[in-house]
């Protein structure tokens, strides 16, 4: 149940006449911050008021009041302050929308009457290195956003476009040419290739370094030379002061970041120093980045061994990140990577080629566009495609194949460039019957506001990350005091399974909490706490909606019968805040569609959550006073507790009966 659509109608239909487009004004709708303004609130009058009429925003704000027909639905509207139009909830009409819900196992979520056919890419892990809390974002906001979509009624794709073609094979084939074990690799292959991975990257990295570090040190004395100069400069002008002390803040932010560059170098450069086998591995392999790069290009070109090897070794990489998605509950329709393209890039550039759209710039082939300054590169000098190549492949096919209407790319902000570049020569193909939306994210951030990394400087493991979450949430939840008084007591197997679900919901709702834009601090101790907003305190919730259940003796049929027998009635303000919450349920959905935006679910059920905490503290549901008190509140937990699993589910979240 949509209310703000309803209520756009009826301005629609109030302002009609007065402007063109009344839907510029009809849809200024929100619920208010205080019960006492009513339910929902207009102030379309306010800048409509600029527009169409002389009378001050109060006046238009009655004559617009007078015009709304507001049925069965609507208490009649009061006008309030500069012109605000408050509404109000009838109680038979939301009484009756209650019930309803009750036979609804939608919880009231209407099929959209305008479908549409949505391909989303989400995760896209290079297969083989583990999978890192980079990944955590793309993964659940993508995993929530199919799950929402599909849901109101949208035919979802999905397509994990994986990373297994490029230099991370190149890495793990020249490492296992060069110093793996065959015997062990055949006898534990993931862990093994995980491990030659980890060294040869650490040898790369290492001899970057080596001649970074110099480099560093270089520029960090440039650097700190200059802001000695600039504070040196003596000035009685104010204009010239406050410009030397902004030269002053920015030099000292360079070096900063120099510094910290340096410090990440020489940490590089000392793990590997202070590990004799790993600097006679560096020393045997001056070279290494460059030869990677050479069996990363054997292998796209087509050299026997080195295709061998990557179809030995793909399967047990895939194997490893399937494992993953299983504990977090994700599935892909679709899982197409980047040697799945590999063979359609030519085309491309022939495509190109033919439309007038590449030309050649230092012996690499480019897509110039006036609205970026760097130009699209394509193929590069020695002939290699680019990321840019294979997306353009991608879409093509998808285009063809699936015929999608839109196309989201859950993928980091710090790609935007690349996407508004990759969307801009897709139009000039010819693309443009497709809406493709770029739904970037921010970052995960340690507890010291940087991102999360380990001592040794690499991105922190997603399985470690679930690990603690898991053991985190068995301290909260599993704890002898709390399950003590559960009864029957808990089984070992159900503290088990009730920490798997709590942690792992943890990590998600911590994530989908946030605005997708905004990078977060991953901080443990606060995603598994009982209080404050976070996936334990609204499965909580859920739980003690089973638990009043129980021990009300009562089956959802029950509740449906007793609704039906003695009625329902809303006589405290924390049944009626309650109720009104549970209607708001497809409300934030669209809103969530419109806006790509899961966190506006997670706020929703976070606010159902405590408006259940209130009510579930003032309103006895077993020790009713009445029957018909009795059945509204039975019928109130019964719906909260269907709203809140329903919710959780479409973040991905599971519940637990007892907590």
């Amino acid at each position: 149940m949509h209310l703000p659509h309803r209520l756009r109608d009826l301005f629609a239909d109030a302002i009609r006449g007065m402007v063109d487009d009344p839907s510029e004004f009809a849809g200024m709708i929100r619920p208010t911050t205080d019960p006492k303004f009513g339910d929902y609130q207009s102030n379309a009058a306010m800048p409509l008021s600029k527009r169409v009429s002389a009378d001050s925003a109060r006046e238009l704000a009655e004559r617009l009041a007078g015009r709304l027909e507001v049925g069965e639905v609507w208490e009649a509207p009061e006008v309030a302050g500069p012109g605000f139009i408050n509404l109000r909830v009838r109680e038979s009409f939301l009484m009756d929308a209650l019930r309803r819900m009750l036979d609804d196992p939608r919880c009231g979520v209407e099929v959209t009457s305008e479908p549409r056919r949505v391909m989303i890419d989400f995760s896209s892990p290079n297969v083989a290195k583990p999978m890192h809390v980079g990944h955590i974002r793309s993964t659940v906001i993508g995993d929530a956003l199919t799950r929402i979509l599909r849901f109101l009624g949208h035919s979802v794709i999905t397509d994990n476009h994986l990373g297994d073609w490029g230099t991370q094979f190149g890495i793990i084939i020249y490492a296992y040419k060069h110093f793996g074990e065959p015997e062990r690799v055949d006898r534990d292959p993931v862990p093994e290739l995980a491990k030659l991975y980890r060294i040869a990257q650490q040898l790369i990295e290492y001899r970057r370094a080596v001649v970074s570090v110099p480099e560093l040190e270089s520029s960090l004395q440039a650097c700190r030379q200059q802001r000695q100069q600039l504070a040196a400069t003596r000035t009685a002008d104010a204009k010239s002061a406050k410009r030397l002390e902004k030269e002053l803040r920015a030099a000292d932010r360079r070096a900063d970041t120099i510094s910290g560059e340096l410090e990440a170098a020489r940490r590089k450069v000392a793990a590997v120093e202070a590990a004799p086998e790993l600097k006679d591995l560096a020393d045997a392999h001056p070279e290494i980045d460059r030869a990677v790069l050479h069996e990363t290009a054997k292998l796209h070109e087509g050299d026997r061994e080195n295709l061998e090897l990557w179809r030995r070794f793909l399967p047990y990489c895939r194997d490893e990140i399937d494992r993953i998605y299983r504990r977090l509950g994700i599935r892909f329709d679709h899982t197409l990577g980047e040697s799945f393209y590999h063979p359609m890039l030519p085309a491309v550039i022939d495509r190109l080629r033919a439309e007038g759209l590449v030309a050649e710039s230092d012996g690499a082939l480019c897509v110039f566009l006036d609205e970026f300054e760097a130009p699209m590169i394509v193929q590069k000098r020695d002939g290699a495609y680019l990321y840019a190549t294979t997306d353009l492949a991608t879409l093509e096919y998808r285009q063809s194949e699936f015929d999608p209407d839109e196309i989201l790319y859950v993928v980091d902000s710090r790609q935007g460039e690349h996407f508004d570049k990759l969307f801009a020569v897709a139009r000039r193909l010819g693309i443009d019957d497709i809406r493709l939306v770029h739904v970037k994210f921010g970052t995960v951030l340690g507890e010291d506001g940087r991102p999360m990394k380990t001592r040794s400087g690499s991105l922190v493991g997603l399985e470690g990350l679930l690990d603690d979450a898991v053991e985190r949430a068995r301290q909260v939840v599993c704890d002898p005091d709390r399950v003590r008084q559960l009864d029957p007591p808990m089984s070992a197997d159900e503290r088990e399974a009730v920490a798997e679900v709590v942690g792992i919901g943890a990590i998600k709702f911590a994530d989908l909490s946030h605005h997708r834009t905004s990078d977060y601090r991953f901080i443990l101790d606060k995603m598994v706490a009982l209080d404050g907003n976070t996936a334990t305190y609204v499965q909580y919730a859920y739980a003690r909606t089973e638990g009043i259940l129980r021990k009300a003796g009562v089956s959802p049929d029950d509740v449906v019968r007793l609704a039906d027998t003695h009625g329902l009635r809303l006589n405290h303000p924390a049944e009626r805040a309650l109720g009104l919450l549970l209607l708001r349920l497809e409300e934030v959905l669209v809103s969530v569609r419109e806006d790509y935006t899961p966190n506006q679910l997670a706020e929703y059920l976070y606010e159902t959550a405590k408006a259940y905490a209130v009510f579930n503290d003032q309103c006895p549901v077993v020790q009713a006073e009445s029957e018909t008190a009795s059945a509204t509140r039975l019928t109130l937990v019964t719906l909260c507790g269907r709203v809140l699993r329903t919710g959780l589910s479409l973040l991905g979240i599971r519940v637990v009966e007892r907590m």
